[in-house]
This record gives C-alpha cells, structure tokens and sequence, in this order.
C-alpha cells in the first residue's frame, strides 16, 4: 500500500512517450485515452501517498516533475502541429526549474507552491485536455473544431501567466514581495 502513489505516478511517467507519439500521430483518440488515465493517476497518487502515511519530498518531486514532463512533452508536440505556442513548453519546463531549486528540494525540504503556479499547473492539464480530447471528438462533433482552434489563445494566456509566476517567484525570494 505504501508504494501504491509512486507506482501510479511511475505508470504516469511511462504514458508519456506513447502520449507524445499518438498527438504527433494525430492519433487523436488513443492520445485521449493515454492523456485520460494520467489524468486518473494524478487525481489518485497525491491522496495514496496521504492515506498510506508514505507522502515525502521525493514523492512530491516525482509527482510533479512527472506532471511537468507530460505537459512538456504534449504541448511540445501540440507546437510542432502549430497547436500550442511554442514557447509553452519551454516556459513551463523554466518555471519547473525555477520551482525546485526555489523550494530547496536539494535540501531534503517539500516542494512550495505558489497559488498561481499550482492554477497554472492545472491549466497545464486543461489545455492538453481540450486539444486532445476536443480533436478527437471533432470527427462527430464539428462544431468541438472551434473550441480547440480557441485554446490556441489559451496556450497563450499560459505563456503571460506563467511569466507572471516565474516574475513573482524570482521577486519573492528576493524578498521584494515582502
């Protein structure tokens, strides 16, 4: 039971090649299948860890460097189909640099969140979620084309927000933020 968060965030970490294949594939379906049961896994391992008594800084550090490796690694694929911006990603892996050694993980401390990284986080998610799953639904449902072409400019919002992140995590630290 104890080992049951890592072993969902390890089957997380192993979605994200075949994830990455099936979106430069426009293998819509199958990367919405793959992209879903991540989903799942992240919803589960964080509580895992909680009930079994077995959450720590590693734990915490494999959750979310796996969470960022799978945002990164979609919306780097997303960009070369001309879906995302392609600076997204790039950012994102930065802000996740910038989130660890900030938090001082190299110290054996928990990871520290702000409140616009944690969102930021999940709009992560939400955007790969609406291309995949909308580009899959398309076929049947034309209309979805609209809503996937408009999360384009949500990549975008990503992009001013998680500079905005990276900005109040750097002025923070330095104590301008007070």
């Amino acid at each position: 039971m104890r080992l049951l968060a890592n072993v969902l965030t390890a089957l997380r970490a192993l979605l994200i090649a075949p994830l990455a294949w099936f979106t430069l594939e426009q293998q819509w379906l199958a990367a919405s299948i793959a992209f879903t049961v991540a989903v799942v896994t992240d919803l589960l391992d964080g509580p895992a860890a909680r009930r079994a008594g077995a959450a720590s800084t590693f734990g915490g550090l494999f959750d979310h460097g796996t969470d960022a490796a799978l945002v990164i690694a979609c919306l780097s694929c997303l960009a070369w189909l001309g879906m995302s911006p392609a600076v997204l990603p790039v950012l994102i892996g930065a802000a996740f640099t910038q989130y660890v050694l900030d938090s001082g993980v190299d110290q054996g401390r928990p990871l520290r969140a702000s409140w616009l990284g944690r969102y930021n986080g999940i709009a992560y998610f939400v955007l790969v979620g609406i291309v995949l799953i909308g580009s899959a639904l398309t076929e049947s449902q034309p209309i979805l084309q609209h809503v996937v072409d408009a999360s384009y400019w949500l990549g975008w919002a990503l992009v001013v927000t998680t500079a905005l992140s990276m900005l109040d995590r750097w002025l923070s630290s330095r104590g301008a933020l007070s």
